[in-house]
């Protein structure tokens, strides 16, 4: 069994991610001056309680994750700062950023210097950082989507820039779900590692149907604005409670849990996110079934209020249209699962009870309780060795949060 190795690419995509986050943050502001001067008040309250709200969020759960990891910390960045000092950061909405340098740190220590251990690391750090910027998606790009097409849809600014600025932050979304995904590859096998063409399958059809999805809240919002809150509240309130139903098993307290299943409603409200393990065609099934419906139910809605504005043979192309490629990107889905998509049992995944490579070498696990941490440690039997000779082994961590996602998505 050979280490994951963290590759030039996934280094080079760190940096970018950082460097987007940062573009997006100063956008953000652009777009709050904007609706400021324009005396758009409403606009500008609803974009500032997404913005603090998705990031409070995030860092919410940096920390809790933080305080269940009781190994000693790596990185330059990790070692230099206490426990104290580092929930101060999180107050201050900058833990993120933390984990952002820490994963700039070790992914450089990877690529450059070509360091095993450091290799191990990177890829532990960014299982974390991809899962936290797969919440800051659902919790503030998604929905700031919808609000930027609302305005514009309420404004008529249906231009071609504006439509490919709207194209380009869905594809930044799906990116982001895509970069979840390649994060989960770490926990195949080497016979069963996915290739770059399966993410860009991935790709394909999480941006459709995230788009889909967002023109449908936007052309229900444009002309009915305070309904869509209305339409969130019932809608979200219904994936809560079947993300409850679901006895989702992440975090290691209640409380944490709880906030997790919260979470998991709000991203329901636009995309599939499997929870559980297990297969999970019934609930897929159920799932889009739901979500067709009631983009049938926002788009008739939208072209029986907007026969004012234009023709009802218009109004419903558009309609038939966006449900349309809401079914195309199912259809792209399927396609993924059926061709890309390994189904693996769960002991065929890294990071288990017990791992047999395919030499035959068994591989020791030490997983502590889930009380007591977060993370799987894999020893390989070379590494016994190691010790006997009076070697320094080579450990491999493993995230135990992102392996029940893993157990999700792959088993």
């Amino acid at each position: 069994m050979s280490q994951f190795q963290h590759s030039r690419v996934d280094c080079i995509l760190t940096y970018l991610g950082l460097v987007f986050l940062l573009s997006d943050i100063c956008l953000d502001l652009g777009t709050a001056v904007t609706f400021y001067q324009e005396e758009d008040y409403v606009c500008l309250g609803v974009l500032l309680f997404l913005l603090l709200g998705s990031s409070v969020l995030v860092q919410i759960f940096s920390w809790l994750w933080y305080t269940n990891e009781p190994l000693e910390r790596a990185t330059l960045v990790e070692s230099r700062i206490s426990r104290s000092q580092l929930k101060i950061l999180h107050v201050f909405q900058l833990g993120t950023y933390f984990r952002h340098a820490s994963v700039m740190e070790v992914t450089a220590c990877s690529c450059i210097n070509n360091i095993q251990e450091a290799d191990g690391h990177a890829v532990f750090l960014t299982h974390d950082l991809s899962m936290l910027r797969l919440i800051e998606t659902f919790s503030e790009s998604a929905p700031q989507l919808t609000l930027m097409l609302t305005i514009m849809l309420r404004r008529d600014q249906l231009v071609p820039l504006t439509v490919t600025k709207a194209l380009g932050s869905a594809s930044a979304m799906a990116l982001s779900v895509t970069m979840y995904h390649r994060s989960m590859r770490s926990f195949l096998c080497d016979k069963q590692k996915q290739r770059p063409l399966s993410s860009l399958a991935y790709f394909l059809w999480t941006v459709v149907l995230i788009s889909s999805r967002l023109a449908a809240l936007a052309l229900f919002a444009s002309t009915l604005p305070c309904f869509i809150f209305a339409h969130f509240l019932c809608s979200w309130l219904l994936m809560f409670f079947c993300a409850w139903r679901c006895q989702t098993d992440f975090m290691d307290s209640p409380g944490g849990e709880w906030l997790y299943r919260a979470t998991v409603g709000l991203i329901w409200y636009f995309n599939w996110f499997n929870v559980v393990e297990g297969r999970t065609r019934n609930r897929t099934l159920l799932y889009h079934g739901f979500i067709l419906v009631d983009m049938f139910v926002l788009c008739g809605t939208w072209c029986w209020r907007a026969r004012a504005q234009m023709s009802f043979l218009h109004a419903g192309l558009v309609s038939v249209g966006v449900v349309a490629l809401y079914i195309l990107g199912l259809v792209l889905k399927v396609l993924y699962y059926k061709f890309f998509h390994p189904n693996l049992n769960k002991e065929e995944l890294k990071g288990g009870d017990k791992e047999v490579d395919l030499d035959g070498d068994v591989v020791l696990v030490m997983q502590p309780s889930a009380v007591e941490s977060d993370v799987v440690v894999v020893v390989q039997r070379s590494a016994v060795e190691d010790v006997i000779d009076g070697r320094t082994p080579h450990v491999q961590l493993y995230n135990k949060r992102m392996r029940k996602l893993a157990e999700n998505f792959y088993c």
